[in-house]
């Protein structure tokens, strides 16, 4: 059995060795040809797949390591009788997280000491929406969420969706929706020219989300023009050949790497592997625990003497710090203009191992109870 794969997904041979032979191949340029004798297709959200790659193959599962789907046609592998599974949650807490330490630059540029003086518009209540609005929620923050499907399949549930234009006024915005181009609920350029004319120069929009959900023509000459909004950009239309125009506007630029934990990406090929395994009748025995390397940074340690927002900064930034991916982002867009779209998915592809925060043991010695809800909030193991 031949099982032809992204060579960006980790732990193939850990996962996968015992099913099949892997052949690992550059996802973004996988054709008709690489996958005619595969038995099994394993894939990110840089390959399209559908008829055209697939037709003439002999392929009958395929699993994307990734939450979205927007990437697969999967009418047509119902069709074809062809087996199909996503990884639904997998970085749902890398994102998050990613999103909470834009957020915490975003304060300590402001210079709050209380970072929860920040209402937080979140937009998509999905696994990664949803994670993130439990965060805030724990931490103190006022929370607006807008999901209009959700809210729709919740009305005689009782639960507080708001609309769009609410989530819009609030002193950060962040996109967790998926790419959907029609129907009753569309999100191509869901902010478009009108919506982010709204925006003013007191807020943060972030996305994490799909780079079309925001119209980038609009968001350029929004960003150019008076009382613009501060942007923290992570995904991009065109990927990888992003807007440069649009990344110079921008404050904070990484690319496509929010929920490149790698807990979350070895979550996301447990996931599939599972799933295959559940196609061919095979058992389970491999989880990603057995994989997890000891992480780098395994202890940080504070003292009375720090402050809840400070010593949750440091922390915070230990594990992920979105300046760094920004200042590697901006060096690859002084190269020509035809290698950058190379060197996008080469940062991707070489992207340093992140840690989530459950990784790292936070001490406190004689800090404020505060302090001690702030890190566990965040997600961090604390030892009083």
């Amino acid at each position: 059995m031949l099982i032809v794969a992204d060579e960006n997904i980790p732990l193939l041979d850990s996962f996968f060795d015992d099913i099949g032979d892997i052949r690992q191949l550059a996802g973004r340029s996988m054709s008709a040809a690489d996958v005619k004798d595969a038995d099994i297709l394993l894939v990110r959200s840089v390959t399209r797949v559908d008829q055209e790659l697939l037709a003439d193959s002999r392929v009958r599962f395929v699993g994307t390591c990734t939450i979205g789907t927007d990437h697969i046609d999967q009418d047509w592998l119902e069709s074809a009788g062809i087996g199909f599974s996503a990884a639904p949650g997998c970085n749902a807490n890398s994102v998050a997280e990613y999103v909470l330490a834009i957020i915490s630059l975003r304060a300590e540029k402001l210079c709050l000491d209380d970072w929860t003086r920040l209402s937080v518009g979140i937009v998509g209540a999905g696994n990664v929406g949803g994670e993130l609005a439990h965060k805030l929620e724990r931490l103190g923050f006022d929370v607006v969420v807008c999901d209009p499907p959700r809210a729709e399949a919740s009305e005689e549930d009782n639960e507080d969706f708001a609309e769009l234009d609410e989530a819009l006024k609030c002193d950060v915005v962040t996109l967790h929706t998926p790419l959907v181009q029609g129907g009753d609920h569309p999100t191509y350029h869901l902010l478009d020219a009108p919506r982010l004319a709204g925006l003013n120069g007191d807020q943060l929009l972030i996305n994490t989300s799909r780079g079309e959900v925001i119209d980038t023509s609009a968001l350029v000459e929004r960003l150019a023009g008076p009382n613009a909004p501060t942007v923290a950009l992570d995904v991009w239309e065109n990927e990888p050949k992003i807007n440069p125009e649009l990344a110079e506007l921008a404050w904070i630029v990484t690319p496509h790497i929010a929920g490149y934990s790698l807990e979350g990406k070895v979550q996301g090929t447990e996931m599939i592997y599972q799933a295959l395994s559940h196609f061919m009748g095979l058992p389970v025995r491999k989880k990603a625990g057995q994989y997890l390397p000891e992480p780098a940074l395994s202890k940080l340690s504070f003292t009375s003497a720090a402050g809840a927002m400070g010593a949750a900064n440091v922390a915070i930034r230990a594990c992920c710090d979105p300046r760094r991916d920004d200042a590697r982002l901006r060096q690859s867009l002084n190269l020509p203009a035809d290698e950058r779209g190379q060197a996008f998915d080469r940062l991707r592809r070489q992207y340093p191992v992140r840690r989530e925060f459950s990784s790292l043991k936070i001490q406190l010695k004689g800090t404020s109870k505060s302090a001690q809800d702030t890190f566990r909030g965040l997600g961090f193991k604390i030892k009083i």
